[in-house]
């Protein structure tokens, strides 16, 4: 037979104790009510409409070292010396070029989180079916060395950023890795997806993307 339970603590505290115990119970179900939430589909990341900003990063396999140039002006000091659509060439992920090329998707991940590596698996899987977008992705911190082995273990045919110090990943409000940007051409954002998607609804996702960019192009 077991023994009584714990005993609440004597006196006018046991008010103040249960008093803390809901507030914790509380903050625990807001918590895991908001990561269902988010899990479930709500958006993160840019606002739908706005454009992409401008960005220049190393690529992981490439030959630069230098942290992301955000810069939208010259001399923007730590931002960067040079317009960040101007830095272009080998070794580097040019948001405006992609933009320029036409509609894309920009995966944002660590190269600890293996929700992040299986959804450029899938990414590199999905996208033979849709020959008219372009994929870049871009790893938050970590070890350049480790990113480089991921990506040549995983064998990525996209090109795939690093991203030093975290600055991208602050400018796209990346919070959950997994994260998607889904830009149409230009730039302009048309959605967001946090968190793993499967291959149908990957799919969904870059279909939805596809007719929008015919509609631009075929518009009046």
């Amino acid at each position: 037979m077991s023994g009584p339970g714990p005993r609440l603590p004597a006196g006018p505290s046991r008010y103040g104790w249960f008093v803390a115990l809901v507030g914790v119970v509380l903050v625990g179900y807001v918590s895991l009510h908001a990561l269902r939430t988010e899990r479930s589909g709500s958006q993160g990341g840019l606002k739908v409409g706005s454009r992409v900003p401008p960005f220049a990063a190393p690529l992981a396999l490439g030959p630069l070292d230098a942290p992301v140039n955000i810069a939208r002006e010259p001399n923007q000091g730590p931002a960067g010396k040079r317009p960040a659509c101007t830095v272009r060439g080998p070794g580097i992920l040019n948001s405006c070029e992609l933009g320029e090329r036409g509609p894309f998707v920009l995966a944002f991940l660590a190269t600890r989180g293996k929700q992040c590596t299986r959804e450029l698996d899938l990414l590199q899987r999905v996208l033979p079916r849709h020959p008219g977008l372009q994929v870049a992705a871009v790893s938050i911190r970590g070890e350049r060395g480790d990113l480089r082995a991921l990506v040549r273990r995983h064998r990525w045919r996209f090109p795939v950023a690093w991203d030093l110090d975290g600055r991208l990943a602050s400018l796209f409000g990346v919070a959950v890795c997994p994260q998607l940007t889904y830009a149409l051409a230009g730039g302009v954002v048309q959605a967001t997806s946090v968190g793993e998607l499967d291959d149908a609804e990957l799919d969904q996702r870059l279909t939805a993307l596809e007719r929008e960019s015919r509609g631009m192009r075929s518009g009046p």
